[in-house]
């Protein structure tokens, strides 16, 4: 994974990265602390936490919520966007919030559980440098204003929904389908064969010269998680290029160096 790591360190921005073995406990992490915003992948841990609220019967995945204009935001959206006053269910929220990156969604979910609530399930699940400070749109606001995480806590996001744990086995599993279903394509994945594309779980982010995605990888020699943020490029397009790149320097270092 060094060579990941001499990579970015060659590439205009800043980067950070994580890389978790599931199954031999390896890991490479560069940057894995920084704070970085969040962007879309900010929508992972907010499903943890809703899907902890349904566990927690504080909430139900067909109860229904009414979508307004009033409601509706910018950036990433769908169907939702589209229609106006339709009844959703939380479970069609929660997808819509991660197939197609919906913000209308996000920030009904938001609204129906409460930031601080929020906050305080994903801390409780040990994502403690993972803040939602804002509603999720398209419009990047300061860093002190926008939502932040670190890519060693988007990983372990990841991990714990692998393993099954902070969730019981059936709504990590939801959430990892669904996110299997993901429509964006670019990013980590970019490069790779198609067989390794419908073996992997994902979630990308973007803003104003900010690429970030996160991923887990289920392959025969076993179950990985990989996550790459960055900031301050010179461009979305020069991100996405470079998350590409690593994303196929990480699966050729697998098929060589992995048993």
């Amino acid at each position: 994974m060094k060579e990941i790591k001499r990579y970015l360190e060659t590439r205009e921005g800043e980067y950070s990265f994580y890389f978790a073995d599931l199954k031999s406990d390896y890991t490479y992490g560069f940057n894995e602390d920084l704070k970085m915003v969040a962007a879309g992948c900010i929508k992972l841990p907010i499903a943890m936490a809703v899907m902890k609220e349904v566990v927690n019967t504080n909430i139900f995945l067909d109860q229904l919520v009414t979508i307004t204009n009033d409601d509706k935001v910018s950036g990433s959206f769908g169907i939702i966007h589209e229609l106006e006053g339709r009844q959703y269910s939380i479970k069609e929220l929660i997808v819509a919030m991660l197939i197609q990156s919906d913000n209308t969604a996000a920030c009904k979910l938001i609204n129906t559980i409460g930031k601080d609530r929020i906050n305080s399930i994903i801390h409780d699940m040990g994502l403690t440098s993972t803040f939602i400070k804002k509603y999720p749109s398209g419009e990047k606001e300061d860093f002190d204003n926008e939502n932040i995480t670190t890519s060693y806590d988007l990983c372990k996001g990841l991990a714990l929904l692998s393993k099954g744990k902070v969730l019981n086995g059936e709504h990590s599993k939801f959430i990892l389908e669904v996110i299997r279903r993901n429509q964006l394509t670019t990013g980590i994945s970019f490069y790779w064969p198609k067989d390794f594309k419908v073996k992997t779980a994902h979630k990308a982010g973007s803003l104003e010269k900010i690429e970030n995605d996160i991923v887990l990888l289920n392959l025969e020699k076993g179950d990985f998680v990989f996550v790459v943020m960055s900031r301050n490029l010179p461009s979305n397009v020069y991100g996405v290029s470079s998350l590409a790149r690593v994303g196929k320097m990480m699966v050729d270092i697998i098929d060589k160096d992995w048993n």
